[in-house]
């Protein structure tokens, strides 16, 4: 019997990086394609790429994720964040591909008060949320059976992210302003990359997981509480203080509030999910082997 063979796009990223890290651990075949090899917004290459070979699961991590430059890069954002992936879900349904599409929490406006369900209302603050919203309509429009998964605060041991940047900076300033009026979770890429075998696992035994699902780690906290986890682990002498967003203005306006309830997925797979202080302190462990002080 021939192994399902599973389409990895973006996989330089840091959920693809970590889905390449567990790809051995399965009984899968894996294929990962980099925007080098295959970008997502070229519709012959896709096109072509499926023609040539015979994929079972397509998980999309490919994206644009630069929030601010969005705000001028609208074309772009919108380009690689909805249009390619509503062509992807188009070409994944003509050859009977099961795609399982990584989409955000900036979809939300921020203003909830309590964790949000997959049902609340979407009102992106950015042309990063508004093309990732666009994306997921596509893709729901396009392929009804495709999943979408949303997440928030992805970290990871690879790439470029809010945790690596303060290991660096916490060993290199004396003080830090952290923002600590935005309230969400901090989701360990690593996490997301276990769980979307797990639902490919459920698919392989007929389960028809389709829709969107909330995927992040258990608990809530602010960037500046964030911060203050990673010093702690490594018991830095930097001092941080906690400002308001209105001090750290940027281009694009992020959610004030976009805790994910996660309570579908975890019915779904009948799984517990990790609290974000534990896998927090099995990525900083692993960052520090790397780059040991």
């Amino acid at each position: 019997m021939t192994k399902p063979v599973i389409l990895v796009t973006g996989a330089n990223g840091q959920l693809g990086t970590e889905l390449r890290q567990l790809s051995s651990y399965t009984s899968y075949n894996f294929l990962f394609t980099s925007k080098n090899e295959l970008a997502i917004e070229d519709k012959n290459a896709v096109s072509n790429f499926f023609k040539n070979n015979k994929i079972n699961y397509c998980i999309n991590c490919a994206a644009y994720t630069a929030v601010d430059k969005a705000e001028s890069e609208k074309e772009k954002a919108f380009l690689v964040n909805a249009e390619a992936p509503g062509f992807l879900a188009l070409t994944c349904k003509e050859h009977q591909t099961k795609l399982i599409h990584i989409s955000t929490d900036y979809v939300y406006d921020g203003a909830a008060q309590q964790p949000l369900k997959e049902t609340d209302p979407v009102g992106p603050l950015n042309v990063y949320g508004a093309s990732k919203l666009k994306g997921e309509q596509l893709v729901m429009q396009n392929n009804p059976g495709a999943l979408i998964i949303r997440t928030s605060w992805v970290y990871s041991v690879y790439g470029h992210n809010f945790v690596k940047t303060m290991l660096r900076l916490l060993k290199e300033k004396d003080t830090l302003k952290v923002v600590n009026d935005q309230v969400g979770c901090p989701t360990y890429a690593a996490d997301i990359a276990t769980i979307i075998i797990k639902l490919i696992e459920g698919t392989e035994n007929k389960n028809d997981y389709r829709g969107i699902v909330n995927f992040c780690n258990k608990g809530t906290t602010t960037w500046y509480h964030f911060a203050n986890t990673i010093k702690e682990y490594i018991h830095s002498a930097c001092e941080i203080f906690p400002v308001p967003s209105s001090e750290y203005p940027t281009p694009a306006k992020r959610p004030q509030y976009s805790v994910l309830d996660t309570s579908k997925i975890k019915e779904m797979l009948k799984t517990d999910i990790p609290a974000w202080k534990d896998s927090l302190q099995k990525c900083l462990k692993l960052l520090c082997e790397i780059n040991p002080a």
